[in-house]
């Protein structure tokens, strides 16, 4: 071997032994963190913290290192210290490789156990009865929009969001044909087939398209049949061993969904936070025009509002809105107040940290 070659190497083994120190120095410290969260019964996820450690990151000046692989190696870490703290179950919609659980390793590492769900409310009902830690659910995508039934189980739920992670979506046609012209049908959520329409119809034209309930069932049909496909993730292709006939076939490259984590307390303020509430209004001239202004007044930032039928009644609406700051800060404090005193019902549903990407 090079003698060149062979003392770089010496020093990288060097290097390494002493990242693994300090690795190691960092988990013993963990482990003291953790059994004061235990004494003093705080939560073992700690998303201010989090976003804390990726702040840092963020501000170095780096020569070689990218800073989207610090954080992802970071997340490990975090992910291995979390683990030492308490084993934490996540739930996630449902089944394995969909995009909610890439966005829930993304979010939470390798380390923790993950319990797939049928179902976005059994998430909710996993977090609710204690069967899991956290929960992990869609609520928007960039192009197709909100997600109605994750919005309505806060109704009635207790839960509350705790922290978001955004993914991008991109989109593959997976299959066991090793070619389009082999291909007959099309399987995939709704979404994911609204988003490659236009893919579809220049590539696939005579294909049938059908719907499932996640991009991962769709793979898991195609693993089954030589003329099906579906759109899927990268995950899904290796999970169910299938070909990739086409990669990217989103019709619009900006295909961004936005995940809320679920938990049961609301994280301490980061300094870079968002509040999600809800809330419904008297059926009278100018009732949102007075909720608006409450948040008008207060200098806060309405980042976004949607309605949603009540069910309780004929052509009545629950309104969601996400607001710049944490609830601990005195002007989100003083809106929320103010809100109670004029709405016929209104719900925190969490402040948390922005996402950090």
């Amino acid at each position: 071997m090079n003698k060149d070659l062979q003392d770089l190497r010496v020093q990288i083994n060097e290097i390494d032994n002493k990242i693994i120190e300090l690795l190691e120095k960092r988990l013993e410290i963990v482990k003291e963190v953790g059994a004061i969260k235990r004494e003093k019964s705080l939560s073992f996820y700690a998303p201010e913290r989090e976003n804390q450690i990726y702040k840092a990151l963020d501000s170095l000046k780096l020569t070689f290192m990218n800073k989207n692989s610090l954080k992802a190696i970071f997340r490990e870490i975090m992910s291995v210290s979390i683990k030492m703290e308490e084993p934490l179950t996540i739930s996630y919609l449902g089944p394995e490789a969909t995009f909610t659980h890439q966005a829930a390793i993304e979010k939470f590492g390798t380390s923790l156990y993950y319990q797939p769900e049928e179902s976005i409310e059994d998430v909710f009902f996993d977090v609710e009865q204690d069967r899991a830690d956290f929960g992990v659910v869609p609520i928007e995508n960039s192009i197709e929009g909100v997600v109605n039934y994750t919005l309505d189980m806060f109704v009635n739920s207790n839960v509350k969001i705790v922290s978001e992670v955004m993914v991008d979506i991109k989109h593959n046609l997976l299959s066991k044909a090793t070619s389009l012209s082999e291909i007959k049908a099309v399987y995939s959520h709704p979404n994911a087939l609204g988003q490659c329409k236009n893919w579809l119809k220049k590539h696939l034209p005579n294909a049938i398209l059908l719907e499932t309930a996640s991009t991962a069932k769709a793979a898991k049909i195609a693993a089954k049949d030589k003329s099906v496909a579906a759109i899927s993730s990268l995950a899904a292709s290796s999970l169910y061993d299938l070909n990739v006939l086409a990669r990217g076939i989103e019709d619009k490259i900006n295909n961004v969904t936005r995940f809320l984590v679920i938990g049961k307390h609301i994280p301490s303020p980061s300094g870079e936070d968002k509040t999600s509430l809800m809330f419904s209004i008297h059926d009278k001239v100018g009732a949102l025009y007075s909720i608006l202004k409450i948040f008008y007044d207060n200098q806060i930032n309405l980042t976004r509002i949607e309605s949603r039928p009540s069910k309780q009644e004929n052509w009545s609406y629950i309104f969601y809105v996400d607001v710049d700051g944490h609830i601990e800060s005195e002007s989100v404090k003083k809106a929320f107040d103010s809100l109670s005193e004029i709405v016929p019902f209104v719900k925190l549903l969490g402040s948390y940290p922005k996402y950090i990407k």
